[in-house]
């Protein structure tokens, strides 16, 4: 294996994670341009049968590779073509396997669900991209080995561009839940063939009895985690989904939905270059420090202040929007979920760090308690606050995740708070500026001045009581950036 230092690792990890984000810059805004056009010709019944279908899918996901994946990104040797061969047989084995019971049970999920004619469409749809993705899986996997992540964004950005483009168009057409099928299937196909031509490899089919038994004893954890976040997460929105209406259901997927943005930007992009990144560092702890507090750093810095916008400005999109006033009564959820994203933003990289150096069984028991408390707050909290009672349960379980830095310490001795509390005292300050400023927001012109100034307070204060930090980190960023 290619030995990385700490700095050239660093560096590389720091690198990625930027072009990632830089690279998809146009990708992200199409996301939120699409999200908001959905927003305003789709009813929020409709949202909500998106949100059903949706939740069916990351839940069929979660099958498709039992670990195999992550257990080749870890490996600290090279893997063989038979590996990759085991690893790509089992996987199509799985997801074969995977379609055709969810063919099979459609029927059950239109009568559980109360799904019409259009939303069924939407999950064959989904069908059709679960096995074209999983034939995407090897490149990627071996890019990620290699941390070249600056070939690796190329199909995602086809990919996203195509799916942004599809859902605006066809949604001014008026296709209404259709434009979730169409998008679906043209991001499908779209993606495939660029990663086959970027990273090649020999397609074939093997079962390597070895690469079995190491999956037994890392996947068959990782798999475990894998479940128990679907049991935590994805079957708990089947229950919400079977227990609300559609449209308070697109209620909840309305919060999700915008709440996650700044975690779809920042923080899945950080998770994909930190995982190799921190596996491929994890015999030198000093490195492992070293990476883990730059990147909490980086995370607060985007994400602290957008959770805090969404909180304080979301009540004047609503009122000032044309056509979103039918969303107000999600602004609460909204609220719940934002929060949630602050605590997810900072917990989930840290999670991602022990399953990256092989201490699975560790998350695998914290997933169990986190898994007990999202069931138990969230039945209770539906029947006590209804709909709403699901991002409160949502946001105490995120908060919850904090149980689990001790454990994390014994590992890798990084400094939590010393990296993430600047960031947040300045957004706390910008937050409480926007309230003040709150009487002055009457059209969307006043709007858009406040959030500039509510910008510039944030990153000014940022700047007095973190200077040297702020260079430091300034310099290392665009250091690594030069080097792409």
């Amino acid at each position: 294996m290619e030995d990385f230092d700490l700095e050239l690792v660093a560096r590389k990890s720091i690198s990625g994670i930027f072009a990632l984000v830089v690279r998809t810059f146009l990708v992200q805004v199409l996301t939120v341009v699409s999200n908001f056009v959905l927003t305003i010709y789709l009813a929020p019944s409709m949202f909500g049968i998106f949100f059903v279908v949706s939740t069916i899918n990351v839940f069929l996901s979660y099958f498709q590779d039992i670990g195999l994946a992550a257990l080749i990104i870890q490996k600290k040797e090279e893997p063989t073509i038979e590996e990759l061969r085991t690893t790509f047989t089992i996987q199509q084995i799985l997801v074969i396997s995977i379609v055709i019971i969810a063919v099979l049970l459609s029927p059950v999920f239109v009568h559980i669900f109360h799904l019409n004619q259009a939303g069924l469409y939407v999950l064959y749809a989904y069908l059709v991209s679960f096995i074209l993705s999983s034939l995407k899986t090897i490149p990627t996997v071996l890019l990620e080995r290699k941390l070249d992540f600056h070939k690796l964004v190329m199909p995602q950005i086809a990919e996203g561009l195509v799916y942004g483009i599809s859902l605006i168009i066809f949604a001014v057409l008026g296709f209404g839940v259709n434009t979730f099928t169409i998008a679906i299937l043209l991001r499908s196909v779209v993606g495939l063939p660029i990663i086959y031509y970027i990273q090649p490899w020999s397609i074939g089919f093997a079962f390597e009895k070895k690469l079995i038994k190491q999956l037994i004893s890392f996947g068959s954890p990782f798999q475990a985690n894998s479940i128990l976040g679907l049991l935590k997460d994805d079957l708990v929105n089947l229950y919400i989904a079977s227990a609300l209406p559609l449209t308070q259901v697109g209620y909840i997927g309305f919060g999700q939905k915008w709440s996650a943005m700044p975690l779809r930007l920042v923080m899945d992009n950080v998770i994909q270059v930190t995982f190799p990144s921190y596996a491929r560092m994890q015999h030198n702890k000093e490195a492992l420090r070293t990476l883990v507090e730059k990147s909490l750093y980086l995370i607060a810095f985007f994400i602290f202040p957008v959770v805090v916008a969404f909180i304080v400005f979301s009540p004047y999109l609503i009122h000032l929007i044309p056509r979103y006033g039918k969303w107000e009564p999600a602004l609460i959820a909204l609220m719940y979920f934002s929060l949630n994203t602050l605590f997810a933003s900072i917990t989930v990289p840290l999670t991602n760090l022990l399953n990256a150096i092989g201490r699975v069984k560790i998350v695998l028991q914290y997933m169990v308690l986190w898994t007990v408390l999202n069931w138990v707050l969230t039945i209770w909290f539906i029947k006590a606050f209804g709909y709403n009672g699901v991002a409160a349960a949502s946001f105490l379980v995120a908060a919850s995740v904090m149980l689990i830095l001790p454990q994390i310490k014994k590992y890798v001795a990084f400094s939590f708070f010393k990296p993430i509390w600047k960031q947040f005292i300045a957004s706390v300050i910008m937050g409480l500026l926007v309230l003040a400023m709150g009487h002055m927001i009457t059209s969307l012109i006043s709007l858009a001045f406040v959030m500039i100034v509510a910008a510039a307070v944030y990153i000014g204060f940022l700047f007095l009581i973190s200077r040297e930090e702020f260079m430091k980190v300034y310099q290392f960023v665009f250091a690594s950036i030069k080097e792409k």
